[in-house]
């Protein structure tokens, strides 16, 4: 039910409103004081060397600038500020504000219990200058459910306080095209662009997506989402976690990742970027697809990417990516505490396409890599040094890789000049190349279900919806998800209670 004030000015009140308190369920938040308006970014290799920020973005939309012509309020549990079921309505210049819990995640993070603003059915709902703001668990700010509905939402601020809040959530097959946000969120397991069962569309330009909790990546996607020209930043999880047959693609992206927290001990490893499959049957087994082009990414502990119990193919273009963390690698495919011991690492197909990288990537005993240089790059490092995995390297002409390290692979396809031993041994199936020579090899093929036993109970088919009716329906079979909307240090970002 709608409680709607009408206002003939923006007061002061309204406007600080959005200096959130930061509340939370738990103790590990992180607090804020303000909405950030800006992403600051090093472009160092050397953590220990002296920074040069520069500023990622410039104009991004804040409270302030919008003006409010209406305010529209919730207070109670399990209910909505806007619910929009089968119609097409437009709201702009308005306030919402929503307090109040959900009793059962399952319902919140399905289905749309206790969202701000809530659409379902083959609804179309069309926000523009609105201003949201969350201080509950489990208290979604903008959620599309279901197969034809769409949000289109622009030239907006969110902010979520409490637990398990996103700031844009998408499940069920529903579609959000979001423009000019700026989106802060300070709860555990409350991802800026989020998703859950069911997964859809997302398609994100412009503005800026901060997140401060524990479990809390900028993205969670068990769905297709999109972001092109944007700024990112998670302050204590992992920037992007990619979970199941789901893809994130970034264009001109700005990224900084402190994954510094972790939510449970199933991975000894942080990390910029998270592919994995949780079998907790929030998402549905296949190949992973993450794909940046151009833009940066910055990462301040850890690895780069880490890859688990799951087939995935990355594709970097033009992308200045930079580990401030001396000791961490470019890419871990490794076994992890999802899937079934023995048979979950990570597979990965890895394609750098005009990309100057370096760092080691490390393959342990039940991972593969195949990897790719093409259109003139270079990749510094060492690969596979501990000879577990298997991999497969092939370098177009006018592409190179310089050793770091003694490197294990299984087989090879170069030209004489694409190897840079720079006095390391690199060994092709246990005997040392010769410097100079060319190489032909096979590359790996790769697995593409995931280990665990197969899909869990209540596990939706490619498209599918979950059971039951939004937002009250009754919860899927199977047990509860143990992933599926946050980040995290290592347990899939998810909810804090599941951890």
């Amino acid at each position: 039910m709608l409680n709607r004030k009408f206002l003939k000015v923006l007061s002061l009140s309204v406007a600080s409103a959005l200096v959130l308190s930061m509340a939370a369920c738990s103790s590990n938040t992180t607090e804020s004081s303000t909405v950030a308006t800006e992403i600051t970014t090093s472009s160092n290799n050397d953590s220990n060397t002296e920074d040069t920020s520069s500023t990622a973005s410039a104009n991004v939309i804040n409270a302030s600038d919008i003006t409010i012509n209406e305010e529209i309020t919730n207070n109670n549990d399990s209910e909505h500020a806007i619910e929009v079921d089968g119609e097409t309505t437009a709201y702009s210049n308005i306030s919402v504000i929503k307090t109040g819990n959900s009793d059962s995640g399952d319902e919140a993070d399905f289905y749309g219990d206790n969202a701000a603003i809530f659409a379902t059915n083959g609804a179309t709902l069309t926000l523009t200058n609105i201003v949201a703001d969350t201080n509950g668990t489990h208290a979604n700010a903008v959620f599309s459910y279901g197969e034809g509905t769409t949000i289109n939402i622009s030239d907006s601020v969110i902010t979520t306080s409490g637990n398990c809040s996103g700031g844009l959530m998408t499940t069920g097959g529903g579609t959000m095209n979001a423009t000019n946000l700026n989106i802060h969120t300070s709860g555990n397991s409350s991802a800026a662009i989020r998703s859950d069962r069911g997964g859809g569309t997302v398609t994100v330009t412009g503005g800026s997506y901060v997140t401060d909790g524990t479990g809390s990546p900028v993205i969670y996607s068990t769905a297709d989402i999109t972001v092109n020209d944007a700024s990112m930043e998670s302050t204590a999880s992992q920037g992007v976690v990619v979970e199941g047959r789901n893809s994130v693609t970034l264009n001109n992206v700005t990224l900084v990742a402190d994954n510094n927290t972790k939510n449970s001990d199933k991975s000894d490893w942080y990390q910029a970027v998270m592919i994995y499959q949780s079998m907790s049957g929030d998402a549905a087994q296949g190949e992973a697809t993450f794909t940046m082009s151009g833009g940066s990414l910055t990462n301040k502990n850890g690895d780069i990417f880490f890859v688990n119990n799951t087939t995935t193919t990355i594709t970097l273009t033009d992308v200045e990516i930079v580990n401030q963390d001396a000791n961490g690698v470019f890419l871990r495919a490794a076994a992890a505490g999802w899937g079934s011991e023995g048979s979950n690492g990570g597979q990965v197909n890895l394609y750098l396409n005009n990309q100057t990288q370096d760092g080691d990537i490390v393959v342990d005993s039940v991972s593969a890599l195949n990897m790719y240089l093409a259109s003139g790059s270079t990749y510094t490092g060492a690969i596979n040094s501990t000879n577990e995995g298997q991999v497969y390297v092939q370098i177009e002409s006018g592409s190179k890789w310089v050793l770091t390290g003694d490197s294990y692979i299984t087989a090879q396809t170069c030209d004489a000049d694409a190897i840079d031993l720079n006095g390391h041994t690199l060994y092709i199936n246990g005997v040392a190349y010769s410097a100079g020579t060319s190489s032909t090899g096979t590359a790996i093929e790769m697995e593409t279900t995931s280990s665990g036993g197969g899909q869990p109970d209540g596990m939706p088919g490619e498209g599918g919806q979950p059971q039951g009716d939004p937002p009250s329906g009754e919860r899927p079979d199977g047990e509860p998800p143990q992933g599926g909307s946050g980040g995290n240090g290592q347990e899939p970002p998810a909810r804090p209670e599941d951890n």
